[in-house]
């Protein structure tokens, strides 16, 4: 039963795997293999983390250049709060705010140097999205007091080995579930 279920689960892929060869072929022909796809998407996450950085600190420079230079009077605070400690507070705020626009700043890089390709990588993506839809933990299956899921948005998936570790985690974690209520009823 279990290599049945591994047999069913991989053989889409390997049908893709096995229709391109190299690189070139699967451009020309307008198909994306999985391999493929799996390192762009990885070559992707390392733009966005790799923009993540300088825009935090770009950020974090700039707001608390400008929150620090400006004039606090003490007697007269704002929001109730000491002046000082509300610039301290939007410094680092600009900071934070510089980290959660970074990704985006990559992400749409990445997209801009990619254009060519962009409806095949979407494709890929829209296609992953359904597989790691159909295969994950159902979220019901979770314990209150232990709510941690394996990877739940295959945000690690990275190669089809880490997608058939997925896979396995997926599968266990489930039967464990599974297992662990027929116990308990």
């Amino acid at each position: 039963m279990r290599t049945s279920l591994a047999r069913r689960v991989l053989a889409p892929l390997r049908a893709s795997m096995s229709t391109t060869t190299t690189a070139p072929a699967s451009s020309s022909s307008g198909q994306l293999s999985w391999p493929e796809f799996l390192s762009i998407r990885r070559a992707r996450r390392r733009w966005e983390l790799a923009t993540t950085i300088p825009s935090t600190i770009l950020c974090g420079v700039g707001g608390g250049a400008y929150f620090f230079s400006l004039e606090g009077d003490s007697s007269v605070p704002l929001f109730g709060i000491d002046p000082l400690y509300v610039y301290a507070a939007a410094g680092i705020g600009s900071t934070g705010l510089g980290y959660l626009i970074g990704p985006s700043i990559g992400g749409w890089a990445w997209r801009m140097s990619h254009r060519a390709r962009l409806a095949l990588i979407d494709a890929r993506e829209r296609e992953l999205h359904k597989r790691i839809l159909k295969y994950r933990v159902p979220p019901e299956l979770t314990p209150a007091n232990n709510p941690r899921l394996p990877d739940f948005y295959g945000e690690k998936i990275g190669s089809l080995h880490d997608y058939r570790r997925w896979l396995r985690d997926q599968a266990r974690y489930k039967r464990k579930a599974e297992w662990s209520e027929g116990e308990g009823a």
